[in-house]
């Protein structure tokens, strides 16, 4: 956008002056006539222009909230500027690039909560970050609004493993809404073996992190974490694979949130017919 908005400056001052000498030309050939349309090129080019002067101040805006979410002072988040390869998609601004298994993707992080009875969605949201850590909150509350409850137990992946994630489940200031986590310290290849942990308190000084680091070498964390696989997994091979969900068709956050929501209610009334019917 950097090098776009300076072409197209030069191009728009290059037109005028074009303009500037034909509008001189035609004064002198036919008098002076007024004018209420610009010309067309000029036109095309100043409303480009527009669109990225707009792009960059949404962008500026994102870098502001972000270092605001860190916490950060207000001083700070005035001086905060997006990187030089920040990005802005002109004909679906609400979504983001993201890394997914294919390459790279311009899209949304959906997510889902999953009881581990009957397989049923009990938590869904559509984040626009690609960055899990900071969906671990954002997906508890979604949970007791969609489902009506606190869970007493939670497990997830490596991606939500931070000390403020671990923190909220302690929830030291509500001891009655502790929730016990089970979430993964890092990504375990298939196959690989880890050694049982040691025996004997954490060393000094250990964080939280290293306390679910150890929890789930024990023998009791491995089994409860294993079930991770027979529990969420399925749940959204079934959506992608068997029902063939594999992109939005609506565009917006809000649309794509509620279609997200329908994909989900979908799956559990089919899981509640199939357990009808057994």
């Amino acid at each position: 956008m950097k090098e776009k908005q300076g072409q197209l400056r030069e191009e728009v001052k290059q037109l005028l002056a074009q303009a500037e000498a034909a509008d001189e030309e035609e004064d002198r050939r036919y008098g002076n006539k007024p004018g209420d349309e610009l010309p067309e090129e000029w036109q095309r080019r100043e409303t480009r222009l527009a669109r990225i002067q707009q792009a960059k101040k949404v962008v500026e805006q994102r870098a502001r909230e972000k270092v605001a979410a860190e916490g950060k002072s207000g001083e700070e988040v005035k001086k905060a500027k997006p990187a030089d390869k920040g990005q802005y998609n002109f004909t679906h601004p609400d979504s983001r690039m993201m890394k997914g298994a294919d390459g790279f993707v311009q899209g949304y992080n959906a997510q889902a909560a999953v009881e581990p009875e009957m397989g049923l969605i009990v938590g869904q949201l559509v984040p626009q970050a690609a960055n899990d850590q900071e969906q671990l909150k954002p997906m508890l509350t979604a949970i007791e609004q969609q489902w009506g409850q606190r869970p007493k137990s939670i497990l997830a992946d490596s991606g939500c493993c931070s000390e403020e994630n671990l923190k909220h489940l302690e929830a030291a200031d509500e001891p009655e809404k502790k929730i016990e986590g089970y979430i993964a310290r890092g990504k375990q290849k298939h196959g690989e073996y880890r050694q049982p942990c040691k025996r004997g308190p954490l060393a000094k000084g250990a964080t939280l992190v290293d306390g679910m680091k150890r929890k789930l070498q024990t023998k009791a964390g491995k089994a409860v974490y294993a079930a991770r696989k027979c529990v969420v997994e399925p749940v959204f091979g079934q959506i992608k694979q068997a029902r063939g969900f594999r992109q939005f068709v609506l565009r917006g956050i809000h649309k794509v949130n509620g279609e997200w929501a329908l994909v989900c209610l979908s799956h559990n009334i089919r899981r509640l017919h199939a357990a009808q019917q057994a």
